[in-house]
């Protein structure tokens, strides 16, 4: 049998996650919370099906939802998007990913992936024939060269996609990153395909600047949300994606023949819940101190970081510590010390190695405490 991806293996968040079970360690390694979401949202979740909205919902999702999204968008980013043809409810940010590249890359396209990168967008890419470009960043990966960017856009560029907040690395991009985006692809037909979904987790009063914010993006620009990653709920698969009403009448053509729609009682929930901003605004703060409490108790260890400016995750060097490989040297924590993470070569271009693991801190404060007592002793 020919396999259509046949360089592709397991996820890494399975295989670490199988691991962190096998060997009973405390699992800092795929991204998701050990605590429940608010009690409120759970008996909105209830209400609806109780109160009958257990059928398909549009294709596009619940009006209502669409129109709080709206509304969210206008006011913290100052993008303007039609809920009727303009927003679209996904089984979580991971379909509008692969709904945006099914749509609009083609054979031999060329779409350029900023690399440390999440490891479903280039094989997507591949299983539309296109072509995955990598641009590498340099470790720790807070900064972006836009000149190695500049130099990969070719005339065969399709598209180009961003991740910010940045997974794994935290980092938060600045108005002059944005501003150079849109100086690079001004005059060309480049899509931008911008995965957004850490949006409101931006840490010591910085700012999440959406490719929604800036004219000249958002007019070529599809993005990605996750309400999973926003209320504590990853495993209900919610997200949304924005974009101009020609891209997203071709997004949807995609979308009705891959899902058509999406959990009809979650989403009556989810739009009852946004009409209080709260909900959603403090949720910088609550995991800054997450990561606050984490890399204070850790200020003692050998391991050298540079704090996150975003997302739930904090990288950290090893290269005082050992020679093994990130791979072999996250493996060893999970076997013989009893705590997973990631090891971010796995998403660099040709799994560069930087001695650079990933941990994620989206965990009860005791959770957080216990690991970095292991990773004190080493």
């Amino acid at each position: 049998m020919r396999s259509k991806l046949p360089q592709n293996k397991l996820s890494i968040f399975a295989v670490m996650s199988k691991m962190a079970a096998q060997y009973n360690a405390i699992n800092l390694s795929q991204g998701f919370p050990d605590f429940n979401t608010d009690p409120e949202l759970i008996r909105l979740v209830t209400q609806a099906m109780q109160n009958g909205a257990n059928q398909y919902a549009p294709l596009a999702g619940y009006l209502p939802l669409r129109e709080n999204i709206a509304a969210m968008v206008q006011e913290l980013r100052g993008g303007t998007y039609d809920p009727e043809h303009e927003i679209c409810i996904t089984v979580g940010a991971s379909e509008a990913l692969y709904v945006a590249i099914t749509a609009f890359v083609h054979r031999d396209d060329e779409v350029i992936v900023l690399k440390p990168a999440y490891d479903t967008y280039e094989p997507t890419i591949a299983l539309q024939g296109g072509i995955p470009v990598p641009v590498q960043l340099d470790a720790p990966y807070t900064t972006v060269d836009w000149d190695a960017v500049a130099a990969a856009i070719t005339p065969k560029t399709r598209m180009l996609i961003l991740n910010n907040p940045h997974n794994p690395s935290g980092m938060v991009l600045k108005d002059a990153d944005l501003k150079r985006l849109e100086e690079l692809v001004k005059d060309t037909d480049i899509l931008i395909l911008s995965d957004e979904v850490y949006e409101h987790i931006v840490f010591d009063e910085k700012q999440h600047r959406s490719v929604a914010s800036y004219p000249g993006l958002k007019e070529r620009a599809l993005v990605t949300a996750s309400f999973g990653k926003t209320f504590h709920t990853t495993g209900w698969k919610m997200g949304y994606c924005l974009a101009p009403k020609a891209l997203m009448t071709e997004f949807n053509k995609v979308h009705q023949n891959t899902v058509f729609c999406v959990h009809h009682p979650t989403q009556v929930a989810l739009a009852e819940y946004l009409n209080e901003p709260e909900h959603y605004l403090n949720l910088g703060s609550f995991y800054q101190r997450k990561r606050d409490v984490f890399l204070d108790a850790i200020q003692g260890s050998r391991f050298r970081f540079t704090p996150s400016e975003g997302t739930y995750f904090q990288m950290l060097e090893y290269t005082g510590i050992s020679d093994l490989n990130d791979v072999a040297f996250a493996e060893y924590l999970t076997k013989e010390k009893g705590l997973a993470s990631i090891p971010v070569s796995v998403f660099n271009k040709e799994q560069r190695d930087d001695r650079l693991l990933r941990f994620c801190f989206a965990k009860e404060e005791d959770t957080l405490l216990k690991a970095a007592t292991i990773l004190n002793a080493i």
